[in-house]
C-alpha cells in the first residue's frame, strides 16, 4: 500500500488506517466476535494498514484490550493511536461525559498503556474538549506525558480551527481526527445550517472552520473517521434496513426512514462514479477523503475481512477532476449526525 506521513513526525503509515471502535460497541453488538476482530487487526497489519486507531471509551476499555491482544508480536510494526477525555457513564446506554482535567488524563494514559500492553502510545488524542477545563490546561497535561516518554505525539478530536491554534501554541498538534465524508463536510470549512447542523466541539459549535486546511498549513495530519458514513455510503443500507436496539444508528437522525430515503441521492452519485471506475461505492467514498490532501489518512472501521479488503483497495483508486467535481456536487445530507 502507498504510505503517507503522519504530520511532521517522519513516520509513514499505510495511506488507509483502521478504526477499531465498531469491534467493541456502537454497531450491531449482538454479532460482536473478539476472535474475528483480532484476526481483522492482524490481517490489516499484514496488508500494510499500519495506522491503528482506538480509544479508552470504546466499550469502556474493551477495545484497547482487544487491540493490545491483536497486536501481540506486531506492536513495533504499527503506529498506534488512542484517545482520552471521554468517560463512560452508562455502558449499555453509551452515555458519556467529558473529563479533560489533568488528573483524569494522567490516570487515563497509564490505564491505556496497561490495556494496550505497550510502553508507549504513538499518538494520543484529546477525544473531546471539556468545556469545564481550559483546553490549554488539558493540552499542557498531555504534553507532560510526552516529556515523560509515555506518549510520542499528541492529537485533537472534533475541534475548531481556533481550538487547534490555541493548542498548537502550547505543544505541537500532530493530528486532528474529525468526522469527514461525502455527507459530513464541516471540517472542510462548510457551514452547517438548519436541521443538519451538528454540535461538533462543545458549546453547540457548528462552524468549525477549514480544519483540513489548517492541518495542511501547520504540518498536521487530518484523520477522517466514519468516511463511509457509518456504512450508509456503501449502498448497503436502505429504507428497509433494521438496526438492533443499542446500535447508535437506531436513534441517529440521519438514519430515520425519511432521512435515508432523502440521502439515497448521495449514494446514487457515489455509485455512478464507482460504476465508471469498476470499483465499489465504499472505495469511491474513501478515495474522496484521500483526495482532500496528501496529509489526509482515513480510518474506515470494520469487523469483516471482506470489508477490510474492499476498504484497502480504495488506496488504488484515482479519482479524476471530473469525478471529484461530481462528488463535491452531491446533495447535502438530511438529518443531524448526532
Amino acid at each position: 500500500m502507498r504510505t503517507r506521513e503522519v504530520g511532521a513526525t517522519g513516520r509513514h503509515v499505510g495511506a488507509i488506517g483502521l478504526g477499531c471502535m465498531g469491534m467493541s460497541w456502537a454497531y450491531a453488538e449482538s454479532t460482536r466476535n473478539d476472535a474475528a476482530s483480532r484476526d481483522v487487526v492482524r490481517a490489516a497489519v499484514d496488508g500494510g494498514v499500519t495506522f491503528i486507531d482506538t480509544a479508552d471509551v470504546y466499550g469502556a476499555g474493551h477495545n484497547e484490550t482487544l487491540v493490545g491482544e491483536a497486536l501481540s508480536g506486531l506492536r513495533d510494526t504499527v503506529f498506534l493511536a488512542t484517545k482520552a477525555g471521554l468517560v463512560v457513564d452508562d455502558l449499555p446506554a453509551k452515555s458519556m461525559y467529558r473529563d479533560g482535567s489533568p488528573a483524569h488524563l494522567r490516570a487515563a494514559v497509564d490505564a491505556s498503556l496497561k490495556r494496550l500492553n505497550t510502553d508507549h502510545i504513538d499518538l494520543w488524542y484529546l477525544h473531546r474538549v471539556d468545556d469545564a477545563v481550559p483546553l490549554t490546561e488539558s493540552w499542557a497535561a498531555m504534553a507532560d506525558m510526552v516529556r515523560a516518554g509515555k506518549v510520542r505525539y499528541l492529537g485533537l478530536s472534533e475541534v475548531t480551527v481556533q481550538q487547534a491554534a490555541a493548542a498548537a501554541a502550547v505543544h505541537p498538534v500532530t493530528a486532528i481526527q474529525s468526522e469527514l465524508s461525502l455527507w459530513t463536510r464541516e471540517a472542510l470549512g462548510h457551514s452547517s445550517t438548519g436541521a443538519s447542523a451538528p454540535a461538533i466541539a462543545g458549546g453547540g459549535a457548528t462552524d468549525v472552520g477549514d480544519v483540513v486546511g489548517w492541518c495542511a498549513a501547520n504540518g498536521a495530519a487530518f484523520v477522517p473517521f466514519a468516511p463511509l458514513g457509518r456504512g450508509f455510503l456503501t449502498g448497503a443500507i436502505d429504507t428497509t434496513t433494521q438496526f438492533e436496539e443499542g446500535d447508535l444508528r437506531a436513534r441517529n437522525p440521519r438514519f430515520t426512514s425519511a432521512a435515508r430515503a432523502a440521502n439515497a441521492r448521495i449514494v446514487d452519485t457515489v455509485r455512478a462514479v464507482a460504476t465508471r471506475h469498476g470499483v465499489t461505492p465504499a472505495q469511491v467514498a474513501i478515495a474522496w477523503t484521500m483526495a482532500q490532501g496528501q496529509h489526509v489518512i482515513p480510518i474506515p472501521g470494520t469487523r469483516r475481512l471482506g470489508h477490510l479488503a474492499d476498504n484497502v483497495g480504495a488506496a488504488d483508486v484515482t479519482l479524476t477532476a471530473a469525478d471529484l467535481a461530481e462528488l463535491d456536487a452531491a446533495p447535502t445530507a438530511v438529518g443531524t449526525r448526532y
